[in-house]
């Protein structure tokens, strides 16, 4: 009996990879990926490509090191060309910040018009899928300047631009809490079917949430939402002994000595499925000083878990900070972003370790990130370290149900 051939992606803008891990365990086979940071590569390509969780048929024309959607359009026209037809899926998110309603929305952000690129990759390869993950701002207006006419949403202008290539498009919101992600991540998503593939009667965003309590249950979780507590109540430091970590023996960084509990809960399972007793990696510990101790204990002594700080507890704590949440450990966290010192630890007066926030990503343990922890001043727009990394990522359980979907139009 012969096998049945594996459905087939491309990842672009793929960052660390959470995506591609979730199409992977949900049995995709990947062909490329495309990202441009040297460091979010690194972090793709040891767990990937050449890890316990390498899953791409990478071709020989294309180096395996991070590049450009420009470059590879430019440089690799021809063998794009070559892959017509012969791919299943183009999926990922062009860069987000220009329009998250998180900061600060700029309609002339440059890395917005990477939809265009997305979309030439598309009309290059013409896949049967496509998946577009991005911020809610994708789908919102951008503020007029005065005296001018309000631009449509970015969502609008790629999906007219897709149904003259050829597919037809669905779209909506989504919220990563409801896949078994403990963190309440908002966005929107867009799916695009070709034309040629079966339509008739396909409402992608129905099956979805009809396949959702079959692939919860697959995880021996159930429709209740998995909390910040559930997940990484086992990585907490009270009580527990601090090994070095990195720096000097004196003043340098610390880290958990992680023992796993004897019972781990449904969630935890599946982060450390396999794993018996192996430590994960990224338990770095902040360094903070004592004043910055004492005000994050202050914050905990104020706040409301779960909600940002108002104007009046930040001014009690004389902070012009904008967003500082401590978490509710009864709830699914507050979306992750690239800046750690926005969330706290909802029982310790300190940030969240890298390896807390890829919890709550739900990034297994044994995903290995890679390149230094964080970065400052003018490189923050420019690098991706480890924290950014983890930030910027699809939550890896949200890409396998959506994996899931996909592969299931046709059945």
């Amino acid at each position: 009996m012969a096998l049945q051939k594996k459905n087939t992606y491309i990842d672009l803008f793929s960052g660390c990879g959470g995506l591609s891990l979730g199409l992977g365990n949900a049995g995709w086979q990947g062909i490329f990926a495309v990202e441009k940071d040297p460091m979010a590569f690194e972090t793709f390509k040891h767990n990937l490509i050449d890890g316990n969780y390498g899953h791409f048929d990478w071709p020989e024309w294309l180096p395996q090191k991070a590049i450009t959607i420009q470059a590879i359009l430019k440089n690799h026209n021809t063998q794009l060309t070559k892959l017509k037809g012969k791919v299943d899926l183009i999926a990922g998110g062009p860069p987000c910040q220009g329009f998250s309603l998180a900061g600060r929305r700029n309609s002339d952000d440059p890395r917005n018009k990477l939809s265009n690129e997305y979309l030439k990759m598309v009309e290059l390869v013409s896949p049967k899928y496509i998946v577009l993950e991005n911020v809610r701002g994708f789908n919102a207006v951008f503020s007029k300047a005065k005296g001018q006419k309000s631009k449509i949403p970015q969502s609008m202008v790629v999906k007219a631009k897709l149904e003259k290539l050829g597919y037809n498009v669905f779209a909506d919101y989504i919220n990563s809490q409801d896949f078994g992600v403990p963190q309440q991540r908002k966005r929107f998503l867009m799916v695009g079917i070709r034309h040629d593939v079966v339509t008739e009667g396909i409402k992608p965003f129905d099956m979805l949430k009809k396949i959702t309590p079959v692939f919860l249950a697959s995880k021996g979780l159930d429709a209740k939402h998995v909390s910040v507590k559930d997940a990484i109540s086992d990585l907490t430091t009270k009580g527990k002994k601090l090994i070095y970590h990195s720096g000097s023996q004196e003043n340098g960084f610390k880290q958990l000595n992680y023992k796993p509990p004897k019972k781990l809960n449904a969630y935890q399972e599946i982060m450390r499925k396999g794993l018996g007793e192996e430590k994960p990696d990224s338990l770095r510990l902040a360094r903070h000083r004592p004043s910055t101790v004492e005000k994050f204990e202050l914050i905990h002594a104020i706040c409301r878990p779960g909600t940002a700080l108002n104007n009046a507890e930040r001014a009690q704590i004389n902070t012009k900070k904008q967003a500082i949440t401590v978490l509710d450990e009864k709830l699914p966290s507050k979306t992750l972003t690239t800046l750690p010192d926005d969330i706290l630890h909802y029982s310790e007066p300190r940030i969240l370790t890298v390896r807390e926030s890829a919890r709550i990503q739900s990034f297994p343990d044994d995903f290995s990130f890679q390149g230094k922890y964080t970065t400052g001043g003018m490189k923050r727009t420019k690098e991706c370290p480890r924290y950014t990394q983890v930030g910027n990522a699809v939550p890896p359980l949200l890409g396998e149900v959506l994996g899931t979907l996909i592969a299931s139009i046709e059945k």
